[in-house]
């Protein structure tokens, strides 16, 4: 079973984190002002769980509170919750599952070596890995990741189209001449606003679970080198035409699987 079992998890340590400037000065985060940032960097949470997971619930719940609280000043936390599948066969379907998050998150496994998968797992901006409900790790691998610069990726509003889809402009820098690799992909992905689902069976049987930026479509629409930028208009369907979605760009490299781009919009804005 590719899972851990985690014995207890503290969430409360997340509140201590985001209350603590020496906590925050510790760890590398070096504006603690308290004044929101005009331009935070944005920084790419993204947390691989299950509904059939009993260990999940608390990594959930922390990925919610960063989202919701954004607690490291001068960073915006761009969260992305993606459901795996291989829990599917024991006792509760995720209704949320892919198999393609699966293989994201083995294709993950590869990059940092670490030999088998597991959840919660979470992943910032493809360079930091810890079990998914370690508020301690969270806040700081959001703080040392968000010290690393990015390209910029500028977003339009979404749009409705007459055929039914949305559409998006799109526009990134190229890669810095200092990059380590040539070229790097752009991604978009669509995302549920919010999620909420009661758990009939399985490990999970009896709890009503809320989960955010809940992972429903990812696409590579492009690609980035080091001289040339993206810049498109990109037609997509929304999972819902009732629920408020999240469209995330990202710009990932292939070989490392790092983040060198994000950004983030609403449907309906």
């Amino acid at each position: 079973m590719r899972a851990i079992t985690i014995a207890g998890t503290l969430i409360g340590l997340l509140i201590f984190a985001v209350a603590s400037e020496a906590y925050y000065r510790a760890h590398g985060v070096t504006n603690v002002t308290g004044v929101p940032d005009a331009n935070p960097t944005p920084v790419l949470v993204e947390l691989f769980t299950s509904e059939g997971c009993s260990s999940c619930p608390p990594a959930d719940e922390l990925l919610r509170k960063l989202d919701e609280s954004q607690p490291v000043p001068g960073v915006e936390v761009v969260a992305l919750s993606e459901h795996v599948d291989y829990w599917d066969d024991i006792g509760w379907k995720d209704p949320f599952s892919a198999h393609a998050n699966s293989q994201r998150q083995d294709q993950y496994a590869e990059h940092f070596r670490t030999g088998a998968v597991y959840t919660p797992q979470m992943i910032v901006d493809g360079e930091f890995e810890f079990v998914g409900s370690d508020a301690r790790s969270a806040v700081q691998a959001i703080g040392k990741a968000a010290i690393v610069p990015k390209i910029a990726v500028n977003l339009g509003s979404a749009r409705a189209t007459q055929n039914g889809k949305v559409v998006l402009n799109v526009k990134t820098a190229p890669l810095p001449s200092s990059a380590g690799v040539s070229s790097a992909n752009v991604l978009i992905a669509v995302a549920d606003d919010k999620d909420v689902s009661s758990v009939a069976r399985g490990e999970n049987s009896g709890r009503t679970l809320t989960h955010v930026a809940v992972l429903r479509e990812l696409h590579t629409v492009g690609a980035v080198d080091k001289t040339n930028g993206f810049w498109s208009d990109v037609e997509m369907d929304l999972p819902s035409a009732t629920k408020k979605s999240r469209i995330i760009v990202i710009v990932q490299e292939g070989q490392s699987g790092k983040i060198v781009g994000v950004a983030s919009t609403q449907y309906p804005n």
